[in-house]
């Protein structure tokens, strides 16, 4: 019998709890489900599980010979998954979260190219700052901007953008130009409350990390309005560089204390797994990783 029909119905019996329900999640009986394992344990040489009236449970050895057989039988739905989804037309509706100015001011123009190239898709695209649950909320893929944390997510950089600190020329002149980290508690700051460090900035010096605690004369959920502060010279900002990089082009804001580097963070697309990916995302993905090639802001 095919070793591989005799894991499957090894972990399908493990899964259900009975070789019964294994039977039926696999459309065979129950007799060639018993057959199966049966089989397999006599080519191993050793049992796999405990049979008794009630329930079933795994000996250590099947413990161990489980968790590999669930590698193996996943990567190959993987591999499946892979080449269907490469050989498939991408088509349907593809739910996309972004962050709000991220996604006004670098995606919205790429939406149009995307819809000309697969017109099959239909996208359906939520600009927010919240961070989305992509499984519980039904999401595609999103967008993320961040220092990402281990999680069950599957992520795909596709470029870094880093968070500086700048005023205008004018407030400058008016209050003077820190030189240390520590003289930001003295000057006017616009702070950003969904910064994930707070108000506690972060810098990276000649001699080694800095931190220093702000005291904000505003706090906002919107790097936009934090820029138009700094622009209208109403104090200092920690913005990131796909935010601030035209003004700092134009002269219309500076970039303070740049000796004193902050955080980098990197911009993700975020999606549930990497297991059964429809065509619709994988183009969209590509799509982004190409769009994304040539950085439009300074490093």
């Amino acid at each position: 019998m095919d070793k591989f029909q005799e894991m499957q119905a090894f972990v399908a019996v493990v899964d259900a709890g009975s070789f019964v329900r294994a039977a039926d999640a696999l459309d065979i009986s129950k007799t060639a489900v018993s057959r199966l394992v049966g089989d397999l344990e006599a080519r191993l040489g050793t049992r796999l599980l405990h049979r008794t009236t009630r329930k079933l449970s795994l000996t250590p050895e099947g413990e161990v010979f489980h968790e590999r057989c669930r590698q193996v039988l996943d990567e190959v739905a993987e591999a499946e998954a892979e080449l269907t989804a490469r050989s498939g037309e991408a088509a349907g509706r593809l739910r996309i979260n972004v962050p709000v100015t991220f996604g006004l001011l670098h995606l919205a123009p790429l939406w149009p190219v995307f819809m000309a190239r697969h017109p099959k898709v239909e996208l359906d695209i939520t600009l927010a700052d919240r961070l989305v649950d992509l499984v519980e909320e039904g999401y595609d893929l999103a967008v993320r901007i961040a220092r990402l944390q281990p999680s069950s997510l599957v992520s795909r950089q596709l470029s870094s953008t880093r968070l500086v600190l700048c005023a205008s020329p004018e407030y400058l002149r008016r209050h003077g130009t820190p030189a240390h980290p520590s003289e930001l508690t003295r000057h006017a700051v616009i702070a950003y409350t969904l910064l994930s460090m707070g108000d506690h900035w972060e810098f990276e010096g000649p001699q080694g990390p800095v931190g220093v605690t702000v005291a904000a004369q505003m706090h906002t959920n919107s790097g936009d309005t934090c820029c138009a502060a700094a622009l209208q010279h109403r104090g200092l900002v920690l913005q990131p560089t796909f935010l601030v990089g035209p003004h700092l082009s134009s002269g219309a804001l500076v970039e303070v204390l740049p000796q004193y580097r902050s955080i980098e963070l990197g911009v993700f697309a975020v999606y549930p797994s990497r297991k059964h990916l429809t065509p619709k995302v994988r183009v969209l993905i590509d799509f982004l990783v190409e769009a994304f090639r040539a950085r439009a802001w300074p490093p």
